[in-house]
């Protein structure tokens, strides 16, 4: 099989307050979410009064969480390795890599011992490293349900980065692996820790402007195949659809605060510079919603497209511009700018899941969300290749309503 990971290229006293607890988070943890910002203030939906007991004592006896990247492409090394130094309730102790020249690079750069080292023939050995507790699978698509799958056989909680597998059926084989081994198991969706996003989410679902008549998503760029595997329909399943119109999907799902009835859909033309041979180079699609409402989404591999998410509702409008990326993201309504710090979103989003470990709760980003826009994007493809409306009525319903409550 081809192995395609790295193609993209003294403590507290458990006796303290839990008041002394959130004050020192807030520089912590706050920290962490503003960045280079500075300490400006409370930001919606991600004080340190989220996190649950257990993780007040574990951060307070200075213990964390040890965290396995499955795969060191781009996304680990510029995003995820980086986060995991601001992290903390995890940190980065093990890698599992194809690419033996990239192992002693990292055991240096992030201080990694021998015996947390793997590569893809060793993987399953890990279940006998009482020192790994969570997997996060870095892979091309038609990795993630079986390095999954191994993980949590391997008694591992996981993170799978998104879209969570090549079809329905994986997804589902990967959300019974999780109950049958008893571990947590989540999707990479950080924009769900993103405070911007969580205020579209708040905007749209409790209607503060009004009923949403029409939604708008666009992602897009130029592709250069600096990362070939995105257009392999084998390890890819698909092109920018699965890759940037995952965030459309997610983008006005979570902001309308409910399921598409149906969508209609048309694949873009395709340049002639031989990129395309197998998956498409764009799709427009249309999300119908049972209110009447609608969402109209594009996303691309042949064009820069905005990068935007916006709501037109009854009173008002509110967006996101730009909306997806790692940072910068900003935010505007009818009343003016959200005036919202940028966060270190995977920091975010990984000390989430250690905390969910640590309290024994549930994750916003379940695998059954994963599972959800894995149907719902196979339904833009059944609508862009017959030309026909589709319906999703049987899509898994699962919103997450975490900053509308």
């Amino acid at each position: 099989m081809k192995t395609y990971d790295d193609i993209s290229s003294s403590s507290a006293s458990a006796s303290a307050s839990r008041r002394d607890f959130l004050r020192h988070a807030s520089l912590g943890l706050g920290g962490i979410l503003l960045g280079t910002s500075g300490l400006a203030g409370s930001l919606t939906g991600l004080e340190a009064s989220s996190f649950g007991p257990a993780s007040l004592e574990a951060w307070q006896a200075g213990k964390q969480l040890n965290v396995a990247l499955v795969g060191l492409g781009k996304y680990s090394t510029g995003q995820l390795a980086p986060a995991l130094q601001e992290t903390k309730l995890c940190r980065l102790a093990g890698i599992v890599t194809g690419s033996p020249e990239k192992v002693p690079v990292w055991k240096a750069k992030y201080n990694i011992p021998d015996k947390n080292v793997y590569d893809y023939k060793s993987f399953d050995r890990i279940i006998d490293n009482p020192d790994i507790d969570i997997v996060y699978v870095v892979l091309p698509i038609a990795m993630h349900a079986e390095y999954t799958i191994r993980a949590l056989q391997a008694g591992k909680h996981v993170i799978c980065e998104k879209p969570m597998a090549m079809t329905p059926t994986e997804c589902r084989q990967m959300i019974d692996a999780a109950k049958k081994a008893g571990k947590k198991f989540s999707i990479g969706y950080r924009l769900h820790f993103e405070p911007h996003n969580m205020e579209m989410m708040r905007l749209g679902q409790k209607e503060i402007y009004g009923p949403i008549k029409r939604l708008v998503a666009d992602n897009g760029y130029v592709f250069n195949n600096d990362t070939p595997w995105r257009v392999d329909k084998e390890l890819a399943g698909g092109g920018p659809l699965v890759d940037l119109g995952i965030y459309c999907v997610q983008g006005v799902v979570y902001t309308k605060g409910q399921i598409p009835a149906s969508v209609t859909a048309k694949f873009t033309p395709k340049p002639n510079n031989g990129l395309f041979k197998e998956v498409e180079a764009g799709v427009n699609w249309q999300f119908q919603f049972a209110d009447g409402s609608v969402a109209d989404c594009r996303t691309s591999y042949a064009e820069s497209l905005p990068n935007r998410l916006q709501a037109e509702a009854a009173k008002g409008k509110f967006e996101l511009s730009p909306a997806f990326g790692y940072g910068g993201i900003k935010g505007t309504t009818s009343k003016g700018p959200m005036n919202i710090q940028n966060v270190n979103q995977q920091a975010l989003q990984m000390d989430n899941f250690a905390d969910c470990i640590l309290n024994n709760k549930p994750t916003r980003v379940p695998g059954e969300m994963g599972l959800r826009d894995v149907q719902l994007m196979a339904a833009i493809y059944r609508a862009a290749e017959t030309g026909q409306k589709v319906s999703t009525k049987d899509v898994q319903n699962i919103i997450d309503r975490t900053n509308s409550r």
